[in-house]
């Protein structure tokens, strides 16, 4: 089967601050190169896109090689941090953009959403807009009138469908045009996080159809998307982007793993290395650890066992209303728990030199899996920020007899919540 997307040493590069090379000298110099059949001189320079650095070159390659094909009928989830690359890998292959180097086949009609709005005109109807994005794409006003009313039904728009789209809101503008990027038959749906825009009841509404439109192997569907749920409940696939060039490519589950992983030492206790960090650092997390009830080091926790989050702090001050707060993350990226000390305790004070602050389940509710820590501390009252480390710690937990039955819970989503239960005879 021939691929629906081939991408082969696909490259994009951008000067910074500028339009084209920034200089006539620059311009003339490329044109010169083009005209005797060479190579662009400036494609030997430029530095990779990384947005922690400053860097020397005023070149910067925002993809580099990228090489990949998408099988007809996949859903593609592309993942990566903020400037990995991601939104201007979706332009070049909806030709919003040119590469820079390498080439793009795709097989059939591309639709794309990158963000409210795409291709809509604001001085224009809904309706109207309708009919022109059904043009782009290629298809005749036969075609686009079979499937307005269903359009109409779907965005929930009816009442506004003769208004111009300037008026609409965000919500409104991006559920219209999802609604005709999905219903009007592309071979091949390109959707970047522009979902987010629209409501739960949408973005649920808005899944459930790319799923519709990949079955049966005949459409495609590219997906980005920062809700590691969403890309897991929709995805079969995934490619995880770093700094313009792809680290990982494989099946879903995999590729968030590793997207999730690829910054965390397992069990790397010492948070002093740690570069990227929040705050004024008067105060800082130095290490973590994993403790049993008897204070021991442990490398995973046991579902329902007692576990220690074990924090040393470091302060070069007084500090005095000390907040410290824990974030649970799942593997999927959504926060199961936060927990402070100002919630469950008190604020900790007189704080010097060194501590440690002991975080304490008696009965740990979190179900098998692996699970992240994000830590801050902080000034609660004059909300002076200290120090504040994001996923920086990784720990497993393990299957458990939570309720001490002899029976080991087999539950897949959320966590145990201790309960009891009690059978009343009806006299």
């Amino acid at each position: 089967m021939k691929p629906a997307i081939k991408i082969e040493n696909l490259s994009k590069q951008y000067r910074l601050g500028t339009v084209g090379t920034g200089s006539f000298a620059h311009d003339l110099n490329r044109w010169w190169h083009t005209v005797r059949g060479k190579e662009d001189p400036y494609l030997e320079i430029g530095e990779a896109n990384d947005r922690a650095n400053k860097g020397e070159s005023d070149y910067v390659w925002a993809l580099k090689d990228i090489n990949f094909e998408v099988k007809p009928g996949d859903v593609l989830g592309i993942i990566g941090k903020n400037g990995a690359g991601k939104s201007t890998l979706l332009k070049l292959l909806s030709r919003v953009t040119r590469p820079t180097t390498g080439s793009i086949k795709a097989r059939g009609r591309i639709a794309s959403l990158l963000e409210v709005g795409t291709g809509f005109h604001p001085e224009l109807t809904g309706r109207e807009n309708v009919f022109l994005n059904g043009a782009i794409m290629g298809m005749n006003k036969q075609e686009i009138r079979s499937k307005f009313d269903e359009i109409v039904e779907f965005a929930g728009c009816e009442r506004y469908i003769d208004t111009p789209v300037k008026r609409y809101s965000s919500g409104m503008y991006v559920r219209l045009a999802f609604a005709v990027a999905a219903h009007l038959e592309p071979e091949i749906l390109i959707v970047d996080e522009v979902l987010a825009v629209g409501d739960a009841e949408f973005q649920k509404k808005a899944i459930e159809k790319m799923k519709d439109v990949s079955k049966g192997g005949k459409r495609t569907v590219l997906f980005v998307s920062h809700n590691m749920a969403s890309v897991k409940a929709l995805c079969n696939r995934g490619l995880v982007m770093q700094n313009g060039t792809t680290v990982f490519s494989g099946d879903v589950d995999d590729s968030i793993n590793y997207y999730l992983r690829k910054d965390i030492k397992e069990n790397h206790s010492s948070l002093k290395d740690i570069k990227q960090r929040a705050g004024n650092s008067k105060l800082v997390f130095s290490e973590i650890k994993l403790l049993n009830k008897e204070g021991l080091e442990i490398t995973n926790a046991i579902l329902g066992g007692y576990t220690i989050f074990s924090l040393k702090l470091e302060s070069l001050q007084v500090v005095n209303n000390l907040e410290i707060r824990i974030q649970i993350i799942d593997g999927f990226g959504n926060i199961v728990s936060t927990l402070n000390n100002f919630h469950s305790a008190d604020l900790f004070q007189n704080i010097n030199n060194e501590i440690v602050a002991n975080c304490i389940f008696e009965n740990i509710p979190l179900l098998p899996g692996e699970y992240t820590l994000s830590l801050r501390a902080r000034d609660q009252i004059d909300k002076v920020l200290f120090d504040e480390l994001e996923s920086c710690f990784l720990f497993k937990v393990e299957s458990g007899d939570y309720f001490g039955t002899g029976r080991i819970p087999i539950v897949k989503q959320g966590v145990i919540i201790d309960h009891k239960w009690e059978v009343l005879d009806e006299k």
